[in-house]
């Protein structure tokens, strides 16, 4: 039973005739007591103790010594007892240490508000209004960590909806949508310009959709075919990638955030909704099948020497290849190269998935096939009881069939990199 004792002050090591109270409650083991001083009187000390009490008998009580952790003392409990994917880790800690602990590392959990945070997100964050979103969601996600380890009662962060920043004069519009895909002529050269070697992935990417760790990913295993049968029961097949695995290219961080340096890692994908075959038109097929038995190393995107692709040497490659070189004259120990004009300013892989997925609403796709080929779950009631119908996919297959032949022709092309193409349009 909670009850009061007296705390004498101290001045100059020896007790004085003043004192305060100090409350004394038992603590969910039964056998120890919790304390709390600083109380003026007896009875709002007792109050206290058996409020405390309350708390416990009704499962709402929270240990103040947990509840006045620092919250980069609880965030480091955090990220040890919750391992994600290499990726997910050196993002997380990208955020915690550029955003997040800098402002709240020696912040008691209890004192965290959601106007104090709000607050910070909006006038101190010197970041697009998209990472603010991702910062403040990690800071509620181990927020409510912390509530489920009973250091909080409840969450401040959650389901609360973030302040934007006003827009005033002199702010710097968006890019334009149409900055973010290209033509398909416009990739096509630039594939070829990179060669069979190099642009084929970027070409791949234009018309299958498939992210750049993914394509990193593939081996000959993975090309397949669909066997489906249509609503009246037809037997219909077309060629595809299995997509199961992927490349990730991280930095590798020690339990407490430590930088362990950058890696290059064959993952499993995400979820089971990554795990995917992604329907492959004709004149891919021919290119990938032919891939597969020219390429002499395991993995068919791979550099020449058969390694996996940097990013930063990926753009070494393909900036030049789109944005366009100045030519260079024969020098003593460096060899002449052609100027070349630009074909493509800014395209990039993921400008590349803009282009595929902007070509499938273009031909209108049916919106449960292009869940499905991306690796998307879809949301609602329909991403249950809709699914793709062998009619579906091939109107998507004569589609991206007809935009490249179209753009071969409008090029004056009939072969990509010296290999022949199926030129072939689809019966109407």
């Amino acid at each position: 039973m909670a009850y009061a004792e007296k705390v004498y002050k101290v001045k100059h090591g020896k007790p004085t005739k003043s004192y305060t109270w100090k409350a004394k409650f038992l603590l969910p083991d039964g056998i120890n007591y919790g304390s709390k001083s600083g109380f003026p009187t007896e009875k709002t000390a007792k109050d206290y103790g058996l409020d405390q009490e309350a708390d416990i008998r009704a499962g709402r009580w929270i240990d103040p010594k947990l509840s006045s952790k620092h919250f980069g003392t609880w965030t480091q409990e955090f990220m040890r007892a919750r391992p994600k994917r290499g990726q997910t880790v050196d993002t997380r800690w990208k955020q915690l240490q550029g955003h997040i602990l800098p402002r709240w590392q020696h912040t008691p959990l209890r004192d965290i508000t959601w106007f104090a945070v709000d607050a910070w997100q909006v006038n101190d964050l010197r970041i697009d209004d998209v990472s603010k979103g991702h910062v403040v969601s990690l800071m509620s996600t181990i927020l409510t960590a912390a509530v489920d380890a009973r250091h909080l009662l409840a969450n401040p962060l959650v389901g609360r909806r973030r302040t934007k920043p006003v827009m005033v004069l002199g702010v710097v519009p968006k890019k334009a949508d149409e900055s973010k895909w290209y033509p398909p002529a416009q990739v096509i050269q630039v594939a070829e310009r990179l060669g069979f070697e190099d642009g084929f992935q970027l070409l791949s990417a234009a018309f299958t959709g498939v992210n750049w760790g993914e394509g990193l990913g593939l081996e000959s295993d993975h090309l397949l075919t669909r066997e489906q049968l249509d609503i009246d029961g037809t037997p219909w097949s077309c060629p595809v990638l299995r997509l199961v695995q992927e490349v990730a290219e991280y930095e590798e961080r020690g339990p407490n955030g430590e930088k362990l340096g950058t890696v290059l890692r064959l993952e499993p994908l995400k979820n089971e909704h990554r795990i995917r075959d992604v329907d492959i038109p004709p004149f891919l097929a021919g290119l990938w099948q032919h891939r597969a038995e020219v390429w002499p190393h395991r993995f068919l995107l791979s550099t020449e020497s058969g390694s996996w692709w940097r990013r930063g040497n990926w753009g070494k490659t393909i900036r030049p290849a789109a944005d366009g070189r100045p030519a260079r004259e024969r020098r003593r120990g460096v060899a002449a190269r052609e100027g070349w004009e630009p074909l493509a300013p800014g395209l990039t892989m993921r400008g590349a998935r803009h282009t595929h997925d902007t070509l499938q609403e273009q031909i209108m796709v049916a919106a449960s096939l292009m869940y499905e080929q991306a690796g998307h779950k879809p949301r609602g009631i329909k991403g249950v009881y809709q699914h793709p119908t062998v009619t579906m996919r091939q109107h998507r297959l004569d589609g991206l069939q007809t935009v490249f032949v179209r753009a071969m022709l409008g090029l004056g092309k009939t072969t990509l990199w010296g290999l022949p193409v199926d030129l072939e349009l689809p019966q109407k």
